[in-house]
């Protein structure tokens, strides 16, 4: 089994930055995926970011590019997620996810290709 807690959440005022922080504990996967999706009321689960365990490449989805970076601590066994220039459209509650399965440039933005996940964390950016 996998645990997966994220922290970093908050409030910020438009074009501020926050951190968030995802620990794994338990099984840890050498191969597969880490990623960050987000949820805003109303709507469904959407994909943000992903990074491949083993060879460290990322993947971003177009609306976050160019101000998040996702990176990864494999001495401290966690995945992080700085986000820079927020927009009131990033309030959400945001999900880590893993899976030790190898997923395409497809298949990792779906929520059904990952088997754990986090409790998520709130993000509310502020007009």
């Amino acid at each position: 089994q996998v645990q997966l807690v994220e922290s970093g959440g908050g409030l910020v005022q438009a074009g501020g930055s926050l951190k968030l922080s995802c620990a794994a504990s338990g099984r840890t996967f050498r191969y597969g995926f880490m990623g960050w999706f987000r949820q805003a009321p109303g709507k469904e689960r959407e994909f943000v970011a992903a990074i491949r365990n083993s060879a460290g490449t990322l993947y971003y989805a177009d609306s976050v590019k160019a101000r998040f970076t996702i990176s990864r601590d494999n001495a401290k066994n966690t995945v992080s997620l700085q986000m820079n220039n927020l927009k009131p459209d990033d309030t959400a509650v945001y999900y880590c996810a893993a899976t030790p399965l190898f997923l395409t440039s497809a298949t990792m933005q779906l929520p059904s290709s990952y088997d754990y996940w986090g409790q998520g964390t709130q993000v509310t950016v502020s007009s």
